[in-house]
């Protein structure tokens, strides 16, 4: 973050309006005579009047409540082997980072306890330009078909005509998404409310790519692990909070950097070769599933550590703006139609929200100003002074040849996304063995407690019954559980394809590529 020394002295700076002018009594405002009616000759305060009117932005649609810090990336453990990224290269590079933290669903003015998954992006300044890391604390989403997500989030939302949370609305949807109960099962676990930002992971969640110069490349799945642990608050830990302090995780952050206390956080990476992802149990497009950690281990790569805390919130945080478009070379994407939907959608949602030069603001530009063919604009500050907007045999610009060039099996990774439209027993394996190798007694029964609690507030026994026939199919337990938690009697569970079609459908694609 480039130095605001500027607009932080505390030494008796000289008041003014907005253009510089003095102003000697803030409070004081022109009249005709001692008693008139105010005068619109009155710059200073009219000035005040209409930037007070104007000192909102368009909130996040999602992830609007937030909170972050600044600090530093270094590299640990370089990836030179799979990757030709200059910041991955070597041992002790390093960068400076910006980080913000949030919650999903709800405003600005939410408690940071909801039970919610927890946005945990990074933004990394390197040589090569930025590089925003744009995770979730969660390694699984809802849904794997990008079309789903507004929809989706309008759930999460209020009642158009109550203007209300509505469970009917929450639980309507999800139970029509069986691949969703993954990302149910986690949010409603005892990882569904963190304490605080600092003792909580940080997942990819897509598949991305490693690639060398040669276009060779594997896939990879990052991770950022808390090097402070983890921590969760039960449901009655988290709605006492969100009485009383439901600004708990900013404020926690906040303080335990000003203390000294730096958190801090291991980077690193999965990685699974073109082979091994045709030979794979599961899709590695598909954003509902993991990769098991003993099939592929995690590999560290570097450290993320937060020390400083912003100067000004607007400025710093509520103006930063990270795209999982924004990458370096060395680094990209994957197939997976929900993150190629991101692509677009977040530098989209930057333009309309904070304006067309987004990146020019202090906070989101680059280590090096760009040099390109873009001008003008709303907030732009950095037009590239003399420089024609156009290819110019005058003022001649470098082109760089790409990097590399790869197409490798893109017959394969292609027709998987065909595949992403059935529900079949695939969808349950995971969730099933979270409840049956990760869940302890306890975590069972608060498990049942939590969902019942909050399916019990729908109206519609439709709706419970569709949610739990989907629960049954994951494990009878949980059905049985929520059954008679809701006194819904018996209910036959969902019966999805059999894993047998999905696993069949992968292999003749690659026996064809």
């Amino acid at each position: 973050m480039p130095s605001s020394e500027v607009f932080n002295q505390r030494d008796g700076a000289v008041h003014t309006d907005s253009q510089g002018h003095p102003v000697g009594k803030p409070y004081a405002a022109q009249r005709a005579g001692q008693n008139g009616p105010l005068l619109l000759q009155d710059f200073a305060l009219i000035d005040a009047l209409s930037h007070f009117n104007r000192e909102r932005i368009p909130e996040r649609v999602v992830h609007a409540k937030g909170g972050g810090a600044h600090g530093t990336f270094e590299v640990t453990d370089p990836l030179d082997d799979l990757t030709c990224a200059e910041l991955l290269s070597k041992r002790g590079n390093k960068c400076s980072a910006t980080v913000r933290f949030s919650t999903v669903g709800g405003e600005s003015g939410s408690a940071d306890t909801a039970r919610d998954p927890r946005g945990f992006s990074v933004k990394l300044r390197t040589e090569q330009g930025i590089w925003d890391h744009v995770y979730n604390n969660t390694p699984v989403f809802f849904l794997r078909d990008p079309a789903k997500f507004p929809r989706f989030i309008h759930t999460q939302k209020r009642d158009p005509q109550t203007h209300l949370k509505d469970a009917d609305h929450f639980w309507d949807y999800l139970s029509q998404e069986p691949e969703s109960f993954h990302q149910v099962m986690i949010l409603f676990g005892d990882r569904g409310v963190p304490n605080g930002y600092r003792f909580m992971h940080g997942y990819s969640g897509h598949t991305h790519k490693l690639v060398k110069k040669d276009g060779s490349f594997v896939y990879a799945q990052f991770h950022y692990v808390s090097k402070q642990g983890t921590k969760f608050f039960t449901q009655a830990e988290a709605d006492k909070l969100a009485g009383e302090n439901p600004d708990y995780a900013n404020q926690d952050l906040f303080e335990a950097i000003e203390r000294g206390e730096h958190p801090s956080w291991d980077f690193c990476v999965q990685t699974m070769t073109p082979e091994q992802a045709e030979k794979f149990r599961y899709n590695i497009c598909d954003l509902t599933k993991i990769w098991p950690h003993d099939e592929f281990p995690l590999r560290k790569v570097g450290t993320l550590t937060l020390h400083e805390n912003v100067k000004n919130y607007f400025a710093e945080i509520e103006q930063v703006a990270f795209a999982p478009s924004h990458l370096i070379p060395g680094i990209e994407p994957s197939a997976d139609p929900v993150l190629q939907s991101r692509l677009f959608a977040y530098p989209d949602a930057h333009r309309y929200r904070l304006s067309v030069n987004y990146a020019q603001l202090p906070v989101n530009a680059p280590i090096h100003m760009p040099a390109n063919f873009q001008r003008d604009g709303f907030m732009a500050f950095h037009n590239q002074g003399n420089r024609p907007n156009y290819q110019s045999t005058i003022q001649k610009l470098t082109y760089p040849e790409a990097p590399y060039d790869f197409s490798a099996h893109e017959q394969f990774v292609g027709s998987l996304i065909t595949e992403l439209s059935s529900v079949t027993e695939l969808d349950f394996e995971q969730p099933r063995k979270l409840w049956e190798k990760v869940f302890d007694d306890g975590a069972k029964q608060r498990f049942v407690d939590n969902v019942a609690g909050h399916l019990g507030g729908a109206k519609s026994d439709e709706i419970k019954r569709r949610t739990v026939s989907i629960f049954y199919a994951i494990h009878p337990d949980i059905g049985n559980g929520l059954a008679q938690r809701l006194n819904l009697g018996k209910v036959e569970p969902f019966k999805p394809l059999p894993a047998s079609e999905a696993i069949k459908f992968r292999a003749n694609l690659a026996n064809r590529s």
